[in-house]
């Protein structure tokens, strides 16, 4: 990247270098093991002009979602109560009704838009791996398989009419070409519609140290000051953002065009918020980046001294933010014996880079590790709860981020 994604200028100073890693979501089938593995490099910018944080290097959006991509947004009730609750908020609020057209970008497997239809709007979604449109479509829901474009949304418009909501749930900060993206929603939205999207918010990953939230997808690191003048230049404005718990820590951002919407209050609050944390400055940055490192030793240190013990160790949960923190670390067949998931579309694969056999669930309770490595932390609750029995046997859960601890 030579200028910001957001602002054009060419003032970017990196901050993080998580070394090379293979894109977090390429899990490998046995065959592909023998294979050359492509690591592309990891490093994080912050534009000193604007306040944008962006990776230094952008991987091609065909190599990372084109690929047999298995990433499902169905997969822990959790997750699907937020989507539920998303889908019922945003018709109430604007009044939704059987007339309008709600459109997903990176719709994946269709669950906010199920939900969204339960509500009693129309709905289609926009998503570019044909693996995953295949599972929405068996779900029911009409999914165009491509990346959202102005083209794309010329069509969509031509064939159903204007939207009155898109939605793009962990999807803007993927976008490389966001201006090209907002020309497309704006072709797309009606004059009353409203652009909602989710992504982690970058205060809680900076308070919290969830550096593993970093990988090849997510382009952008995203608050609300650079976002509120990029918009500006759409003619549309953030009139309402809300603070969300999912994912570490996720903000929900309301676009609309300028002066359609009363703007609240929390928009000033979180700039305050974003001023007062001053994660728009290099040495907070900075400061962060040393947090990180030092986060990387302990881990490294704990988990070989359970070895050299003769402890037993395995992997619960392998999400893409997972990959980060492994490859990071340099975690694995050596200090990790396997991995276990409940996504169907990862069990029987090998984990990107550090190359570990991933296995059911139900396979703790036969094989029971002294200590199992829980790399989904932002669902920690659950999952702990679901493998209750591995915890009463005796196992120990060690929980990476934001500070070491062992359960």
């Amino acid at each position: 990247m030579k200028t910001c994604r957001a602002c054009n200028s060419t003032d970017l100073s990196q901050f993080l270098d998580l070394g090379f890693t293979p894109p977090a979501d390429r899990f490998l089938r046995r065959e592909q093991l023998a294979e050359p593995e492509i690591h592309y490099p990891l490093t994080v910018n912050l534009c000193q002009c604007c306040g944008f944080v962006q990776l230094g290097q952008v991987v091609s959006p065909e190599v990372l979602y084109r690929q047999d991509y298995p990433y499902e947004s169905s997969i822990t009730r959790s997750g699907q109560a937020h989507w539920s609750e998303f889908a019922k908020t945003v018709v109430q609020r604007f009044g939704l009704g059987a007339d309008d057209l709600a459109v997903d970008i990176g719709s994946n497997v269709g669950v906010l838009l199920s939900a969204f239809r339960a509500n009693g709007t129309r709905i289609l979604g926009v998503d570019p791996a044909s693996n995953i449109v295949r599972i929405a479509e068996r779900n029911g829901v009409e999914t165009l398989n491509e990346f959202f474009s102005q083209s794309v949304a010329a069509d969509i418009r031509k064939t159903k009419g204007q939207a009155s909501v898109i939605t793009g749930t962990n999807v803007f900060a993927h976008v490389d070409d966001l201006a090209g993206f907002m020309r497309a929603v704006d072709h797309l939205l009606n004059e009353r519609g409203v652009f909602i999207f989710e992504a982690p918010y970058f205060v809680n990953l900076v308070g919290q140290l969830e550096y593993d939230t970093i990988y090849h997808e997510h382009l952008s690191y995203l608050s609300l000051r650079p976002l509120i003048p990029f918009f500006r230049k759409f003619g549309m404005e953030v009139f309402d953002v809300e603070q969300r718990d999912i994912h570490g820590g996720s903000f929900r951002v309301y676009v609309a065009r300028q002066g359609r919407h009363p703007v609240t209050a929390e928009v000033q609050h979180l700039l305050d918020v974003e001023k007062q944390t001053g994660v728009h400055s290099l040495d907070t940055l900075n400061a962060f980046a040393q947090r990180v490192a030092q986060n990387r030793q302990e881990l490294m240190n704990f988990l070989r001294t359970l070895k050299q013990q003769g402890k037993t160790v395995a992997v619960v949960s392998a999400p893409a933010k997972g990959m980060t923190l492994l490859n990071y670390c340099r975690l694995g067949t050596e200090t990790l014996d396997f991995a276990t998931e409940k996504s169907t579309l990862k069990i029987g694969r090998f984990t990107p880079g550090s190359h570990l056999p991933v296995i059911p669930d139900a396979e703790l309770m036969t094989r029971k590790p002294d200590y199992v490595l829980l790399l989904a932390w932002n669902f920690a609750k659950e999952i702990i709860r679901n493998l209750n029995d591995y915890r009463e046997a005796g196992g120990k859960f060690i929980i990476p981020i934001p500070n070491l601890k062992v359960l």
